[in-house]
């Protein structure tokens, strides 16, 4: 399964950006799926996920995106999605999708995307 993540760039503080992922060989609509995010120095953390057969409303997040971020997913075109709004410099790093199983990655991690928050 390849995994490519687009949608990154530089914003300024508070503004948004919607993040994409798509995945071939694997379906968005069966399993469940995550944004995980890695910060310079840092290690890669779950931001955000969505469990499978649940229309979207079993999401989860993590406290330091809940209420500004927005997980989603297009069954029909396969696609994973992160609606990100009030945007904080906190929030730079490179943005990866990947498939969960028990709380953690199934796929190798494939291109990720940056995100770039100035203050």
């Amino acid at each position: 399964v390849q995994l490519q993540a687009s949608g990154g760039g530089l914003v300024q503080a508070g503004g948004s950006l919607r993040l994409s992922c798509a995945a071939s060989a694997s379906s968005v609509s069966t399993n469940a799926w995550g944004w995980y995010r890695q910060a310079p120095g840092k290690e890669r953390d779950l931001v955000a996920s969505i469990i499978s057969g649940t229309g979207g409303r079993m999401a989860n997040y993590a406290d330091s995106v809940k209420g500004r971020f927005t997980i989603s997913r297009d069954n029909a075109k396969n696609m994973l999605y992160l609606q990100m709004n009030s945007l904080k410099p906190e929030d730079t790093a490179v943005y990866y999708c990947n498939s969960l199983a028990y709380g953690r990655p199934v796929y190798s991690w494939g291109q990720g995307t940056l995100v770039t928050v100035s203050s």
